[in-house]
């Protein structure tokens, strides 16, 4: 009866050791880096709006910005409007803006001597802060 009880009291203590020893903070490294990460994401902060109407309170102009797509080798993908435009929304979050209105995009004439792009698309747009109510 004696050994029982020092049985199962010891096997209380060896489980209430297992479980405390579960209950720790743990710490988690990563080689992801925060800075990349608000980067990479910084466009879905910024709303496209057709024009300055669709803006609902109070709003401050920020300034223009413009985003290029410019592709390097053949076997990349060709330059286009829809990585132009986030590449100006990137820049219009860099402005602390949260509201863009894209003013036109331009695929320039191919110029051989300037540039290493076999084809080049800019987007230029107008960048704002909303005031969120």
């Amino acid at each position: 009866m004696y050994l029982s009880r020092l049985s199962f009291s010891s096997l209380l203590i060896l489980t209430g050791l297992l479980l405390s020893s579960c209950a720790t903070n743990y710490t988690i490294s990563s080689n992801i880096d925060q800075g990349k990460i608000k980067h990479y994401f910084s466009p879905s902060h910024v709303k496209i709006y057709p024009d300055e109407s669709e803006f609902n309170g109070r709003y401050h102009y920020l300034g223009m910005v413009d985003g290029e797509y410019c592709q390097v080798k053949a076997n990349q993908q060709s330059a286009d409007k829809i990585t132009a435009r986030t590449n100006a929304r990137r820049k219009a979050f860099k402005l602390k803006a949260n509201a863009i209105v894209f003013t036109g995009c331009s695929e320039p004439i191919k110029d051989t001597g300037s540039k290493q792009c076999i084809s080049t698309t800019i987007c230029y747009g107008k960048a704002y802060n909303i005031e969120q109510k």
